[in-house]
């Protein structure tokens, strides 16, 4: 029994995977599910009270066109009750929960240093451009999972914030995701898998967007998840298509495929002088 981390009616993790395999597999624009009032709210109550101010050490702060956010990856900053969610959400119990929903072959380990993941916060006029994650870590193994929980009760759709999913070519949202207290997000991350919330919040100003951010990994993946004409990668953002405010990010992918063939001190050359 895991009702001290998981709301009863999804206790019986092996059930609701086996329940919820087809949903995920056949979800569009790619493989993802969405679980709410999934964690017992007691605990999860606890952990929001705990949610530090993301300031001094070990936070990593975006400010750019494409991203302004806050980030603190590593236990330092993790309060009791979120360590001890962090820690069973990296348990052998869910990640054979994470193994038979999505069906992934290979053999699903986690990421105890939490690198990029941990406690995330947007605050009012903050973004994410849709991007596709890095797409392997540190120690070389491939990225292939993102769980996701939010903590914001009450939220409002006039907020924005909303997770949307993009298609493969950049012409459409397929879905967006409110990102409400006690919502699961589980999906595939592949070199296609474009997400993000890229409308700048407008939540009030003693609000933000918070969330609890988990990645999976395997050694090796499917061929058809890589694009062997990026290969290894970090963030991928991505214009979407006839939208003039992602005008900026249209020389992305170029500037990275540069970087793999020019001689590191011409390209810093190059990006001084035209300030890329």
């Amino acid at each position: 029994m895991n009702s001290k981390y998981i709301n009863t009616e999804y206790v019986n993790l092996a059930e609701i995977a086996e329940k919820n395999a087809n949903i995920y597999s056949h979800a569009v624009p790619f493989p993802h599910i969405v679980f709410k009032n999934f964690l017992n709210e007691d605990l999860l109550n606890e952990v929001l009270a705990e949610f530090p101010e993301l300031e001094g050490k070990n936070i990593r702060k975006f400010n750019n066109v494409r991203e302004k956010k806050l980030s603190a990856q590593g236990e330092q900053k993790f309060g009791e009750s979120t360590k001890e969610l962090l820690h069973y959400l990296n348990s052998e119990p869910f990640l054979e929960f994470l193994q038979k929903l999505t069906g992934i072959k290979e053999l699903l380990l986690p990421d105890p240093y939490f690198e990029g993941g941990g406690l995330h916060e947007v605050k009012p006029g903050g973004l994410l451009k849709i991007h596709a994650d890095f797409n392997r870590n540190k120690a070389k193994l491939d990225r292939r999972l993102n769980v996701l929980i939010y903590l914001n009760k009450d939220w409002k759709e006039s907020y924005g914030g909303e997770l949307e999913l993009w298609n493969k070519d950049m012409t459409k949202c397929e879905e967006k995701i409110l990102p409400a207290f006690n919502s699961l997000v589980i999906f595939s991350t592949t070199d296609f898998s474009y997400h993000g919330h890229p409308t700048p919040l407008t939540c009030p100003p003693d609000r933000s967007r918070r969330s609890l951010a988990l990645y999976y990994y395997t050694n090796g993946r499917p061929a058809e998840e890589f694009n062997p004409e990026i290969g290894v990668h970090d963030t991928l953002f991505k214009e979407r298509v006839g939208n003039k405010e992602d005008s900026s990010l249209k020389n992305t992918l170029v500037k990275r495929i540069a970087r793999k063939i020019t001689p590191p001190i011409i390209m810093q050359a190059v990006e001084k002088i035209f300030h890329l």
